[in-house]
């Protein structure tokens, strides 16, 4: 999910700890690391060789930028986002992690996706639903139309999705983790507009449930439209890579590319993009 309009970063907690938005969303909701190597695997399987530049739009904290470029000395990474907050925050932490060689290969953008030329890119990547901040048809073609003109010859655009009939009511979920709860909560969904509000909630062990501190007003966009537009704006092909499920009917977080999915409650899905 992409960061929220939540100004306010870091909150005392007591007199010893504090209270880290980024770093618990990095926890809960993040997997930067085995994200990378599905992105790389992708690729591969498609273009049957490395790639080297990854955008990522709508980065935040660009965490999946650092992680592409620790893969292979010769990766680089150019991260986009219109807002500062998280751009500074990435800086202030994940890009210190970074060794200076590692520094030098990551470049950072504060720009609306919308406007402008973007970088060029083998791979360009919207994650964590960020782009369903689009909710027009127009707007989204205008976005995957600055994409498609960025990317390289054999550039791939690689965006996730999800859905299902628990994304069509009010309900909220949540995780526990060893010193923090995560909460996500769908307040509402709007069956005419197809819009949905979301928001992110978290509880430090032995202290008070801080609410709505990620915020996200989207539409649920399905496969099949998401598909028809890239195809309209140029993209030669579009694949489907479906997550698997457990025997208990949970996901596996393993993704298989297929042309058929499955009934579920609740799924999430990646479509890649051939230029």
């Amino acid at each position: 999910m992409p960061q929220s309009q939540t100004r306010r970063r870091v909150h005392k907690i007591g007199r010893k700890k504090l209270f880290d938005k980024y770093e618990l969303y990095q926890k809960a909701v993040q997997s930067a690391e085995t994200d990378v190597e599905f992105l790389r695997k992708v690729y591969r399987e498609i273009r049957k060789k490395d790639p080297q530049l990854l955008r990522e739009d709508f980065c935040g904290t660009f965490a999946l930028s650092c992680e592409w470029i620790k893969l292979h000395k010769n990766f680089s990474a150019i991260g986009v986002d219109l807002d500062p907050e998280p751009l500074e925050y990435g800086k202030s932490h994940g890009f210190k992690k970074l060794n200076e060689s590692q520094q030098k290969r990551l470049r950072l953008i504060e720009q609306n996706v919308l406007k402008g030329r973007l970088p060029s890119a083998d791979i360009a990547i919207a994650m964590n639903f960020s782009y369903f901040v689009f909710k027009s048809r127009e707007i989204m073609k205008q976005y995957f139309q600055n994409v498609y003109r960025s990317l390289k010859k054999n550039g791939i655009f690689i965006v996730d999705c999800f859905g299902g009939s628990h994304c069509f009511e009010a309900n909220e979920e949540k995780t526990n983790y060893k010193s923090f709860t995560y909460f996500w909560d769908q307040a509402s969904f709007d069956p005419v507009t197809n819009r949905a509000q979301f928001y992110i909630h978290f509880k430090m062990k032995g202290q008070p449930k801080r609410e709505r501190v990620f915020s996200y007003d989207w539409r649920m966009w399905s496969v099949p439209e998401l598909r028809e537009i890239m195809q309209e704006v140029g993209f030669l092909k579009t694949h489907v890579y479906w997550e698997g499920t457990t025997r208990k009917g949970e996901g596996d977080g393993i993704f298989t590319r297929t042309e058929k999915g499955e009934e579920c409650q609740s799924w999430i899905a990646y479509i890649a993009a051939e230029k």
